[in-house]
């Protein structure tokens, strides 16, 4: 790197670590955003202090045990108890930030670090914070498992090999719902094309298809984007119906929307057209 060359992760060694590789990220839109919000805590904090000197003023309240009180609950009620400095007294309070404090947290705002065993030669730096990045996927696939598609839990076995089956086959189906993702994509607002990142730390951009999806909510073929459980929603109206008129039992498909018959087509399958037996 040249003097003026700037990066937002470094790759250090520390004794207390041993065998363990240690990577420090600077993520610039995180510190903003930590920046704004430490600010409006501060703020906050800062108005309600602004009612409690009110009332000392007023007389409303005296003693300083009872304003320490009081001013114990505002500061400490949003964590910034350390940023202030104050003065309490019988009928007197007084307060400043403490800006050394302020200052001195703000150098750390968007910064953190990854830890790994996982060899240089194996893993590089920037390889290594994309893998941690990369941790969100696998966090949405089990929020997918337990809660949101799949409903692993609660598990009603009690027998071992009946609750191995069960979360075996809960795994298949995750299996299933990531590849019906992938391949529903383009009717949904899943962005399988995210642009390359030249920084890894850097948060991650959606591509201009995305963008655009995201936007007009309208695909190129002129059909709706939807969210995906949405998306499954409207595939499930497609359905056989059983009609009784005049004593007679009669079976019918329901006719698919072209938004149905596009499912079919990303999915390589043609769209049933006979009636099987149930």
């Amino acid at each position: 790197m040249s003097l003026f060359d700037d990066q937002n992760f470094a790759e250090i060694t520390d004794a207390r670590y041993p065998g363990e590789r240690l990577i420090c990220c600077r993520n610039p839109a995180l510190a903003a955003q930590r920046a704004v919000k430490r600010e409006s805590l501060l703020q906050a904090t800062e108005t309600e202090l602004e009612k409690i000197a009110a009332q000392v003023a007023a007389g409303r309240v005296k003693g300083a045990d009872k304003i320490g009180v009081k001013v114990g609950k505002v500061i400490n009620k949003r964590k910034v108890g350390k940023h202030f400095i104050t003065d309490i007294a019988d009928g007197r309070l007084s307060w400043q930030r403490d800006q050394d404090k302020i200052a001195a947290e703000a150098e750390l705002d968007g910064i953190y670090v990854i830890r790994t065993s996982a060899a240089e030669g194996k893993l590089g730096t920037a390889e290594t914070v994309e893998a941690y990045k990369d941790l969100g996927n696998l966090e949405r696939d089990f929020w997918s498992m337990k809660a949101e598609d799949i409903d692993l839990r609660p598990i009603y076995h009690y027998l071992e090999n009946r609750v191995r089956a069960h979360v075996f086959l809960c795994m298949l189906a995750t299996c299933l719902t990531w590849h019906l993702r992938q391949a529903l994509a383009p009717l949904t607002f899943t962005d399988n094309d995210k642009p390359a990142r030249e920084d890894p730390v850097s948060p991650a951009r959606r591509s201009a298809t995305a963008t655009a999806k995201d936007t007009v909510k309208i695909t190129p073929d002129k059909l709706p984007v939807r969210g995906y459980h949405e998306l499954i929603g409207h595939l499930a109206t497609l359905t056989r119906n059983t009609v009784s008129f005049a004593g007679q039992r009669l079976q019918k498909l329901s006719t698919p929307t072209p938004e149905q018959r596009r499912v079919f087509e990303l999915l390589g399958k043609p769209v049933p057209l006979r009636l099987d037996a149930a």
